[in-house]
């Protein structure tokens, strides 16, 4: 079995291990998340970072994190991407987001994000029996599954709407152009201010979140963890109605304290003893 069929295979399954159908795809670190209990995040990064998968050898805990852009297609091509790397166990030195080696594990993966994102069946169902598909048709089709314009051209191939040449030439085009040419800009815009956002993990922040309930975290803390600042995050606590458990604190209560006896004697014997000053002349005084 080839990089491309297995990638193809292990979509399919996912897709139907989590009952996704084969409709397009929403915010796709939630179903992540959701589906599979990983952490992901969406963090600053170099211009060269796409994404990377780190995992704990002896927890076994896995950790997505991909880069925040203004190229919101790509993000989602990289969340998938590192999914793959996931299901597959592709654990290496820790670089999977590295995409310069075109490794077989790298294009296994590229084939899974491919056909996670756009199944064949999808787009048969979105485009039915349609003969004649343009550059418009492209347009709708990375508008629908949000994906780039090279991922639905090998898509539109592979489902036999258009042959290699028309594939190739599709490969070139951008999706700021396409949304430009086809009238939703608006909504790309849209999409790029969101995909520049960070984004702590959901059970991460959930878990700091209770925390700062239970008054054993501070709002900064859960600032910091948002990249956002104290006060914007005092905001949005107040206003989800999220504050800090006041709790009673039995033994500061006077009344709760029990009855003690001290004895004062002893203190009051060594107040009470002549000091050796007392011995001494008073200036002046003779002897004789």
């Amino acid at each position: 079995m080839n990089a491309e069929t297995e990638g193809h295979s292990a979509a399919a399954r996912f897709r139907d291990e989590h009952r996704l159908g084969v409709q397009p795809l929403g915010d796709l670190v939630a179903i992540i998340e959701q589906a599979t209990g990983i952490d992901v995040a969406i963090l600053d990064a170099g211009p060269d970072q796409h994404g990377l998968t780190m995992r704990d050898p002896a927890r076994g805990a896995v950790f997505i994190g991909v880069a925040r852009t203004w190229n919101p297609m790509r993000q989602r091509s990289t969340l998938a991407h590192e999914l793959g790397h996931v299901l597959f166990g592709d654990w290496t030195d820790g670089n999977a987001g590295s995409w310069s080696d075109r490794t077989s594990a790298e294009i296994r993966a590229d084939a899974f994000a491919r056909h996670l994102l756009v199944p064949v069946e999808g787009l048969r169902d979105f485009l039915g029996n349609r003969e004649l598909v343009t550059q418009s048709t492209l347009s709708e089709v990375v508008q629908r599954f949000l994906i780039s314009p090279q991922i639905a051209a090998i898509a539109l191939y592979q489902a036999n709407y258009i042959d290699d040449g028309t594939k190739r030439e599709w490969m070139a085009l951008t999706t700021p152009r396409l949304a430009a040419r086809f009238g939703w800009s608006d909504h790309y815009r849209a999409l790029r201010a969101d995909s520049d956002q960070r984004r702590a993990p959901q059970r991460l922040l959930a878990r700091a979140i209770r925390g700062y309930e239970e008054g054993v975290l501070s709002a900064q803390a859960i600032a910091t963890l948002r990249g956002i600042t104290l006060d914007a995050a005092e905001a949005d606590l107040r206003e989800a109605g999220v504050t800090p458990v006041q709790r009673a604190i039995p033994w500061a209560d006077p009344t709760g304290l029990p009855e003690v006896h001290v004895d004062l004697a002893a203190l009051d014997a060594v107040l009470n003893a002549p000091h050796d000053d007392d011995h001494h002349p008073a200036e002046g005084d003779t002897a004789g």
